[in-house]
Formats: C-alpha cells, structure tokens, sequence
C-alpha cells in the first residue's frame, strides 16, 4: 500500500540523516497517515480514507468532506476520492424541472 494521502496527494519525502561526524546516510520523512471514517453529507453515507493527519485537520477547517472535494483539484485527489467527488457534484446539481 502506497503512503500518500487520498486527499492532500501528501507522501514520502527523501532527506538524510547526518550524525556527529557529519556522515550523511539516505532516509525517508514517512507523512502521518490515519485509517478514518469521513461523512459525506450530500451522499448520507461514511466513506473510510487514508489521510494525513494535515489533511484531516483541513477538511475539517474547511467544512466537511464535501466541500474539501469540491474545492480541490482531481491531479491531487486519488481515483477513489475522484469517484466520490463525482458522485457528490451529481447529487449537488440542480434538478431541471
């Protein structure tokens, strides 16, 4: 399973560690990433994510899981965020009468 969030397209980072004596061996800056359950208001069901905690943090500062989606490009999102961000602009688009 890959380490990015499913939301903020946030992953690993690559750096080094440097000791005392200014040795530098490579190593990887792993994000924070919590196994959640979201709801989604505009569908009326929960949706389980693997999201940072920063991303988590964010969609609660922004309202809610359909406004994050809504709001955030699809280049950042994963292919299943993408199919509930789909699902959710059909059900929030006007009815014709």
């Amino acid at each position: 399973m890959s380490r990015i969030c499913e939301l903020t397209g946030k992953g690993r980072q690559v750096g080094n560690n440097v000791s005392h004596a200014n040795n530098k061996t490579k190593r990887t800056f792993l994000p924070n990433l919590q196994n959640v359950t979201l709801m989604s208001e505009a569908l009326g069901t929960s949706v389980k994510l693997r999201v940072s905690t920063n991303g988590l943090r964010s969609v609660e500062h922004v309202g809610g899981l359909d406004n994050w989606l809504l709001k955030t490009s699809d280049d950042k999102l994963s292919l299943k965020a993408r199919r509930l961000k789909r699902d959710v602009q059909k059900k929030q688009a006007p009815v014709a009468a």
